[in-house]
């Protein structure tokens, strides 16, 4: 009987494990088969940002629960509801905060193993190889297949296609005079590529799950900002060797993911927003050490932007209603903006209306365009567009600015284009560039005669506009062209772009 007990009872317990294994199987299964291909099957990030416990803290499980089961603005995350069971979505929700045995560390020496010098820096020829003018090139970026594509702006022929790292996050950004592109992957690899001799000269892996990259005015030095690890990682811009590794702590002792990393060259600085702590940084690059001033703001800026004098920060929280306008010279709030639904600060533009200074910004959760005076900093006017937005541009010589529909859920919003006068703030006429299709990211050729429309699609392509008659010049198949980028148009940080 003794034995027999026993038996039943390691019987029992045996049966209990057995069962907590095939409970922990299904979630594993499912996260290897809905969210490891964004998200990275160890939970470090990749397309989608690191799910840890500590870049989570932001997310309520709640809100977590909501994502997963319908999706999330001003990303690529699908809605799985349809696909999984809410018990399913609860198990994923509970996954994704229990902490990893170990996290990689990626520091110093990490950093610098990694580096790669293709080319010995200064070895190329200065001056271009091809006859095309280096400063009305675009540089195109084609998610579908990891690739890059240099475009002739007057010909719109491409002159060379190069594979790049895997999913390049942010626009790749430019050296003072024009002749290097920076890119950053979503995985943290950094690369550096002479435009004028066609090759990837150097490349460093500067962290784990990054943000995006600023190269600084003077063209001396790159920052990094990183989800994954916690960091700012400052970089020489001549051949990407490590310069120095800046942990994200705020004020509060406690890490943070940086939210974006921009250069404000009249200022001489690089100026970052922490994503988990209400800091904004300012680091001045002409200064040896890099040191840090830390600047206290009412709330966490997910996006921000900069007055054309770059005195003024304008940011939001995408979760909020409100804006705030930052002196970054006093360090103090001196406006607060309304901005209904989830602003897109990142894609603001600028301009001239009635005499006074206006900024735009595309709102990623609602259908409308917020144009606010930046003298006063009230509304002027909410545009209705035929969709949530994600990119907006113009351009100097031209009187229209054009933002997408590409935030919205209605596939008869995302294949168009809406086309607003920016001399009387009215929409003038709504393109199609190809039905069905979705429709995304403008670029305008250095001297804004010609707009390029980004299909937003595997079988896309780029598609040429007049900038005056709207009538199309010409179309290029391209592999999903997410962004394209006037090499002009970005150094001279014209109004009508982002920076």
């Amino acid at each position: 009987m003794i034995k027999k007990s026993l038996f039943v009872g390691f019987s029992v317990v045996a049966w209990l494990l057995a069962l907590e294994v095939s409970a922990a199987q299904p979630v594993e299964k499912n996260y290897a088969e809905f969210c490891a291909a964004c998200h990275g099957a160890d939970r470090l990030g990749g397309i989608g940002t690191a799910l840890l416990p500590g870049n989570l803290e932001r997310l309520r499980r709640p809100e977590a629960f909501k994502t997963i089961a319908d999706g999330r603005n001003a990303s690529q995350m699908p809605d799985f509801a349809g696909q999984l069971a809410k018990d399913d979505i609860q198990a994923l929700v509970d996954f994704i905060y229990k902490p990893l045995a170990a996290v990689p560390v990626w520091g110093k020496q990490e950093i610098s193993a990694s580096h790669i010098q293709h080319v010995p820096a200064g070895s190329l020829p200065d001056k271009p190889t091809f006859s095309a003018d280096p400063l009305n090139l675009f540089v195109v970026v084609e998610l579908g297949d990891h690739f890059a594509t240099i475009l002739d702006g007057d010909k719109f022929e491409p002159i060379y296609r190069f594979q790049t790292r895997f999913a390049l996050h942010g626009g790749p950004k430019f050296s003072p005079n024009g002749r290097y592109v920076y890119f950053a992957s979503r995985d943290g690899w950094i690369s550096k590529f002479d435009i004028y001799n066609m090759k990837v000269v150097s490349e460093i892996r500067a962290g784990i799950n990054t943000r995006n990259i600023a190269v600084s005015g003077d063209g001396k030095s790159v920052l990094v900002g990183n989800y994954l690890p916690h960091t700012l990682v400052l970089l020489n811009a001549d051949d990407l060797s490590l310069i120095k590794v800046i942990p994200t702590v705020g004020r509060d002792g406690k890490t943070s993911r940086v939210s974006a990393v921009y250069q404000a060259e009249p200022r001489g600085s690089f100026v970052a927003a922490m994503k988990d702590a209400k800091e904004v940084w300012e680091i001045p690059y002409g200064k040896k050490e890099f040191p840090v001033r830390s600047i206290a703001v009412d709330n966490y800026l997910d996006d921000f932007f900069f007055d054309l004098s770059y005195k003024l920060l304008i940011g939001a929280d995408r979760d909020g209603n409100k804006g705030q306008v930052i002196n970054l010279d006093s360090g103090k709030k001196v406006a607060e903006i309304d901005l209904p639904g989830m602003p897109h600060l990142g894609s603001g533009i600028t301009w001239e209306y009635q005499g006074h200074p206006v900024l735009a910004t595309p709102n990623l959760k609602v259908p409308l365009v917020t144009v606010i005076d930046m003298t006063t900093w009230k509304t002027i006017k909410q545009i209705n567009t035929i969709g949530p937005g994600f990119f907006m541009r113009s351009h100097e010589n031209t009187p229209y600015a054009w933002t997408d529909g590409f935030n919205s859920s209605n596939p008869e919003s995302r294949d168009a284009m809406t086309l607003i006068d920016k001399r009387t703030l009215e929409v003038v006429k709504i393109i199609r560039p190809m039905p069905g299709k979705t429709a995304a990211h403008v670029e305008f050729t250095r001297d804004g005669k010609y707009v390029l429309v980004s299909i937003w699609e595997k079988d896309g392509a780029l598609i040429i506009y007049d900038a005056i008659t709207l009538e199309e010049i010409k179309r290029l198949p391209m592999n999903k062209p997410s962004g394209k980028y006037n090499v002009y148009n970005k150094i001279t940080r014209s109004a009508g772009t982002s920076h």
